[in-house]
């Protein structure tokens, strides 16, 4: 069974470089506040290494 965590969006993508949006739109998250749930994969973790200053994680149990 892989790990899977909540990602939450904490900061807004105003001023932000385009790829870091594209990365957050991927991931599923289009507002802030809006919560996803994904797979702890190696393509999900480098992901939210990209744009760890504008979201949360959490893992989920």
């Amino acid at each position: 069974m892989s790990k899977k965590v909540k990602i939450k969006q904490v900061r807004s993508t105003i001023k932000r470089l385009e790829s870091q949006k594209r990365t957050l739109k991927a991931l599923g998250l289009r507002k802030i506040g809006m919560e996803v749930e994904h797979e702890l994969t190696s393509s999900i973790s480098g992901m939210i290494n990209k744009v760890r200053h504008l979201v949360e994680v959490n893992s989920i149990k």
